[in-house]
C-alpha cells in the first residue's frame, strides 16, 4: 500500500458521484474552508477551487467516474490524486456515512498522509486500454454463447461436434444453421449464432484499431513482448496498455504485487491465517500471465520439462501458478531493459 504524504497548504476531498460532487477543502490547521455539494460541472468545480490553485491537491476514491476530474485537474494545473477504493476502509468503517461525511475523510486522509494511492493512467492511452478491456467482455459473452450452442447438443443427444469444428469461422458457423432437427431448436441456436457471427466481425475492428495505435506509439515495447512464446497479439496489447509506463514500478517485487502474481500471508502474533488482499490489483494482467503460461507449453518440449519439476515439489494448479509468476517477471525485465526474450536464461534462471 502507498500513501500520498507530499504536504500542501490546502487538501481537498471530492466525494464523488456520477451527476453530482461533494467537495471539502481543509487547511492545515484541519480547518474546514469549504463543504459544499455541487452539480458535476467543471465550471463550478472551478469556482470551489480557484482561491487555491497552485496550493491544493485533490484526492477523488477510484471510481468508474474520476476520468473528467482527472483530466480537469491536468488542464488547470492542479494536482491530482486517485485513492485505491479497497485501501480507503476509513470511509466505510464509521458508524455513519454521508456524501458530506465522506468528503471530510478524503481530504484528511489526504492531509494525514493516510491516503492510498491508485494509479491514475494516463489520458493519452486510456480509451485504448477501456477498448481492450470491453473487447475481453465481450469475448467472454461470445464464449457463453458457444458454450449453450455446445450444451443445447448434449441436452438433446445430437451427435457431438467435429474436434476441428470453430464457431469462431464463418464456415463452421454455417454448418450449424442445418444441424439440429427440430426447428424451434434451430430458430434459438441460430439466434446466437448470429450474435457470433456479429461479435467476431466487430472484434476484428477494434482489434485491427488498437494494434494500429500501438504500433504508433510503442511499436518496440509489442515487439518485445511478442518475442515471448505464448503471448500473440492480444495478450501483448493487453500487458502493453494494462502496464502501461514500466517504469511507474521501482521493482519486480511491485510489479509482480500489482499484477497479482503473488499471494500475501496474513500473520498476527506468530500464526498464519491464510491469505488476504487477493483481488487487490490488476485481474487483465493476472488473466494475461496465466494465459501466457499455458500457451507457453504447447509444444515447447523444454518448457512442459520446466513444469514436471516444479511438479515434483507442488500440484500442477500451483505450478502454473508459479510458471505464470516467473514469467510476469521475465515480462518486468524485458520491457524494463528493452530487451526480447531469451529462453536459455529464463529456464535456468
Amino acid at each position: 500500500m502507498n500513501f500520498y504524504t507530499n504536504t500542501h497548504p490546502y487538501y481537498c476531498g471530492i466525494d464523488l458521484h456520477t451527476r453530482l460532487l461533494y467537495v471539502c477543502i481543509i487547511d492545515n490547521e484541519n480547518n474546514i474552508l469549504v463543504h459544499e455539494k455541487i452539480d458535476d460541472s467543471p465550471e463550478k468545480l472551478l469556482a470551489l477551487l480557484s482561491p487555491y490553485v497552485g496550493n491544493i491537491v485533490v484526492g477523488v476514491e477510484c471510481m468508474h467516474c474520476w476520468y473528467w476530474v482527472s483530466d480537469f485537474c491536468e488542464l488547470h494545473n492542479i494536482d491530482f490524486i486517485l485513492g485505491h477504493a479497497l485501501y480507503m476502509k476509513a470511509i466505510y468503517a464509521g458508524k455513519t456515512k454521508n456524501d458530506k461525511i465522506d468528503a471530510l475523510k478524503i481530504a484528511k486522509l489526504i492531509r494525514g498522509g493516510n491516503f492510498p494511492l491508485a494509479h491514475a493512467y494516463s489520458k493519452e492511452h486510456r480509451s485504448i486500454r477501456d477498448a481492450l478491456r470491453r473487447r475481453t467482455h465481450i469475448m467472454r459473452m461470445s464464449a457463453q454463447l458457444k458454450a449453450h450452442v455446445a450444451s443445447t447438443i448434449s441436452q438433446y443427444n445430437l451427435p457431438a461436434l467435429e474436434t476441428r469444428l470453430n464457431l469462431q469461422n464463418s464456415p463452421d458457423r454455417q454448418k450449424m444453421h442445418h444441424f439440429f432437427p427440430d426447428e424451434a431448436v434451430q430458430k434459438s441456436m441460430d439466434l446466437n449464432l448470429n450474435i457470433i457471427s456479429t461479435m467476431v466481425h466487430e472484434l476484428y475492428k477494434i482489434e485491427h484499431y488498437v494494434k494500429t495505435q500501438a504500433q504508433t506509439h510503442n511499436a518496440r515495447d509489442l515487439h518485445i513482448l511478442k518475442s515471448f512464446p505464448g503471448i500473440g497479439k492480444i495478450l501483448a496489447l493487453t500487458i502493453l496498455y494494462e502496464v502501461g509506463d514500466i517504469q511507474r514500478f521501482p521493482s519486480v517485487q511491485k510489479f509482480a504485487s500489482y499484477s497479482r502474481l503473488v499471494k500475501c500471508k496474513a500473520e498476527s502474533a506468530g500464526k498464519s491465517y491464510g491469505t488476504q488482499g487477493n483481488k487487490i490489483g490488476n485481474a487483465h494482467l493476472k488473466w494475461a500471465f496465466s494465459e501466457a503460461a499455458v500457451l507457453y507449453l504447447k509444444g515447447n518440449d523444454n518448457a512442459k520439462r520446466y513444469l514436471a519439476n516444479l511438479q515434483k515439489r507442488m500440484s500442477k494448479a500451483k505450478a502454473l501458478s508459479a510458471l505464470a509468476h516467473k514469467i510476469g517477471r521475465c515480462i518486468y525485465f524485458m520491457l524494463k531493459n528493452q530487451q526480447v526474450f531469451d529462453e536459455e536464461r529464463f529456464l535456468n534462471g
